[in-house]
């Protein structure tokens, strides 16, 4: 029903609803096993976001919309969902977030590929922030069969 009324409604009547509380909820529907009900979440973000967007404009100030959502986590639900096996929800995923969120599909596969050592028997992967090994550096995988 938020989906519906966040397609239909007015800027007016949508921001009504986000004073109302229902981004929580909406963003917490992207965790269930449902690609239909998933693909509706998305689609009622996707139009609050848009309302932010044009107050964004009118205002110079930055898309309040899309904060609420990071707060209320749904962007880490939405990159999460990069992941998913429904085609349709990977593609709105990736659209929400480079344009709502300023981020670039290729960006977070950068880094991804294994660096080899010299020896060719270990591979460096460069590794989020926050996931180094106990030395601070990139972990590796010694696959040399040495201990």
């Amino acid at each position: 029903a938020i989906s519906n009324a966040t397609s239909g409604g007015s800027p007016a009547q949508i921001k009504f609803l986000v004073t109302q509380g229902c981004i929580r909820p909406l963003c917490d529907l992207l965790t269930v096993n449902d690609a239909k009900i998933v693909t509706i979440a998305l689609e009622g973000l996707e139009n609050i976001l848009k309302v932010g967007e044009e107050d964004s404009k009118t205002t110079g100030a930055p898309n309040q919309m899309s904060t609420y959502i990071a707060e209320a986590e749904g962007l880490n639900k939405i990159e999460d969902l990069q992941h998913h096996t429904n085609n349709d929800i990977y593609e709105k995923c990736v659209k929400i977030l480079e344009t709502y969120f300023g981020v670039d599909d290729e960006e977070e596969m950068t880094g991804m590929a294994p660096e080899v050592t010299e020896g060719g028997s270990q591979f460096a992967f460069s590794a989020p922030q926050g996931m180094e090994d106990a030395s601070g550096g990139p972990p590796t995988f010694d696959f040399s069969g040495g201990n």
